[in-house]
């Protein structure tokens, strides 16, 4: 699937703000392992930064570093992408059982950026929860097959948990997003994750943009699309990483674009930075993504 992607994240300032410094992982990732090819891409900055370098992280995401040398009362980021998207095949399950896991985990002797080494251990983020492990433990068996315990956890979150964006925010922590059974995409992911790695799973966070069709009938509104977020989970040898969207029960597939993976949210959050300013700030943002 061809996509035409446009997101536009706009932070509005309530006094001036100085010597802003700012880390971004924006721009969609290009490569089989991921599932898509970047075909072009661009990301445009207002106001023009002092300082832009373009580079990648550990875990191969995109990241461009700017510094802001004049006072401003908003910053304007505008990604435009054209992604090819193809649908890795996911329809025989050779994962081994559960019990069967560490073994093979011990027979991966890299640590590269897709070791799953790196996502079975807490992160800064997601850490043990006694609860968590108490619920992910009375889902799975140990006949199960480790895509049939990830996709039973996959399919149990999106039953036991309700979608509401007033109820957590960005810096709610896991464990309380959890208990109220609330949260959005992102409490879904980390909650996964947790639920993943107390049964011994590898997982991580996969934050991107998720194509969405409007009511029958109704016309596509522009920037209704939304950045989302989801969950890699490692299969085993034979399967290795498979996606899933617990906030809507899916195996992912052709309608989630990815920008940014790592252990959890503090590895791919899209915009994160320092500056000197008082007061409040708004940030709102637009997404666009359209097949073609």
């Amino acid at each position: 699937m061809l996509y035409e992607i446009k997101l536009t994240t706009t932070t509005t300032y309530e006094r001036y703000a100085n010597a802003g410094r700012h880390l971004l992982r924006l721009m969609p990732l290009d490569g089989n392992l991921d599932g898509q090819r970047l075909i072009a891409g661009s990301l445009d900055i207002r106001p023009s930064p002092k300082e832009r370098t373009d580079a990648y992280d550990f875990f191969g995401n995109r990241t461009t570093e700017v510094v802001f040398g004049e006072s401003h009362r908003k910053i304007e980021f505008t990604v435009r992408a054209r992604v090819d998207r193809y649908a890795q095949a996911n329809e025989l399950d050779l994962s081994p059982l559960l019990g069967a896991l560490p073994a093979e985990l011990n027979m991966v002797r890299t640590l590269d950026a897709r070791s799953p080494h790196h996502f079975l251990s807490a992160s800064p983020l997601v850490g043990s929860s006694a609860p968590i492990a108490e619920y992910a433990l009375a889902l799975v068996g140990a006949e199960m097959t480790v895509f049939e315990a990830v996709n039973a956890l996959n399919l149990a979150l999106h039953k036991d948990m309700t979608y509401d964006g007033d109820a957590t925010t960005v810096d709610t922590p896991l464990e309380e997003a959890f208990e109220k059974r609330k949260g959005v995409c992102q409490d879904f992911a980390h909650i996964m994750i947790a639920c993943l790695r107390e049964i011994g799973i590898p997982a991580g966070y996969v934050s991107g943009f998720l194509r969405t069709e409007p009511p029958k009938g109704q016309p596509r509104l522009e920037g209704a699309d939304a950045m989302h977020a989801w969950v890699q989970a490692w299969c085993g040898m034979e399967c290795g990483w498979i996606d899933f969207d617990p906030t809507n029960a899916l195996i992912v597939g052709q309608d989630h674009i990815v920008v940014a993976r790592g252990r959890d949210y503090s590895d791919v959050g899209p915009v994160k930075g320092v500056l000197w300013t008082s007061g409040d700030q708004d940030t709102e943002q637009a997404v666009d993504v359209i097949p073609l």
